[in-house]
């Protein structure tokens, strides 16, 4: 199980946003995620915010949800990701998207994809990413997208790769090639997103050899922690909206033994509350669903 929090990658928030992570690693979470949208400048580089993150941290892991694909090509990716887990003891996971914001990534000077080329490319970067990193032979790899020649992979082990698939062929490239899945549009256990798309997962992650149990359903949660219970924890159209520690335990609990969940990254509301929620979620949530599912 993995319990996160989100952090901002605005830039005037840089330094709240380094307290937050060794907060979150002091209280014992597991993972931290950022954004990676590098054509805002009024945003930090995602990677940049990891790197610093972790060097002021000794146990909590770093996501980057989801890496913007088109704008960092895969062989550098790997030697990005394998040296932050070797100079962490391991402390990444890498998150991987297909490319959305065609118009943004363009002005980067990134290439603009059709939605074919990006999950031919996303399966191509996870394969390859794999190939530069655990050690053993050197790599010549010639695809669609990616070329390399006889390349020395890192010894370092490859990172858990969670995507944040949601068209039928990325989720199929998620079931084939992936460790995780992030559902968009903080999409819930039980949302229509995740009836619709888990299933798609699953039978390619058999239809591959694969158990589906190998790839979790990690969930990016919204919503406010009360010091009361609330009256409804979901709006008419069913989205979670929140609740108590006790109402957030017992709907995280039964999304694990129900669901089959893998891990929650919190986000909290905006303002002046959003530090005492982060702590109420470190403190009194994820404790107590630790103790419920463990």
């Amino acid at each position: 199980m993995w319990f996160g929090i989100g952090v901002s990658s605005a830039a005037p928030a840089a330094t709240q946003t380094l307290r937050e992570v060794v907060t979150a690693d002091a209280d014992g979470l597991d993972l931290f995620s950022v954004s990676d949208h590098p054509y805002y400048g009024d945003r930090l580089d995602a990677y940049a915010v990891v790197g610093t993150a972790l060097g002021a941290t000794s146990r909590i892991s770093g996501l980057v949800n989801v890496t913007n694909l088109p704008s960092r090509p895969a062989p550098m990716l790997a030697r990005t990701v394998t040296s932050l887990s070797a100079l962490t003891g391991g402390r990444i996971v890498l998150g991987m998207g297909a490319g959305g914001l065609w118009d943004d990534i363009a002005r980067l000077g990134a290439p603009r994809r059709t939605p074919g080329e990006a999950v031919r490319a996303l399966a191509e970067a996870i394969t390859l990413i794999r190939a530069l990193s655990g050690g053993g032979d050197r790599v010549t790899f010639d695809g669609e997208f990616y070329q390399v020649t006889d390349l020395a992979p890192a010894e370092a082990p490859t990172p858990p790769i969670w995507t944040g698939s949601g068209a039928p062929k990325s989720l199929a490239v998620t079931g084939r090639l992936a460790d995780g899945w992030i559902p968009g549009h903080a999409a819930d256990w039980l949302s229509e997103r995740f009836r619709t798309s888990r299933p798609l997962i699953d039978e390619a992650a058999t239809s591959a050899g694969r158990s589906p149990a190998d790839v979790a359903t990690v969930y990016n949660l919204p919503g406010r922690i009360t010091p009361a219970p609330l009256d409804a924890t979901r709006d008419d159209e069913g989205r979670w909206i929140g609740g108590s520690a006790e109402q957030w335990a017992e709907e995280l609990t039964g999304a694990v033994l129900d669901h089959g969940a893998g891990g929650f990254v919190y986000f909290p509301p905006g303002g002046p509350s959003a530090e005492t929620m982060r702590r109420r979620w470190a403190e009194e949530v994820v404790p107590r669903v630790r103790a419920a599912v463990n």
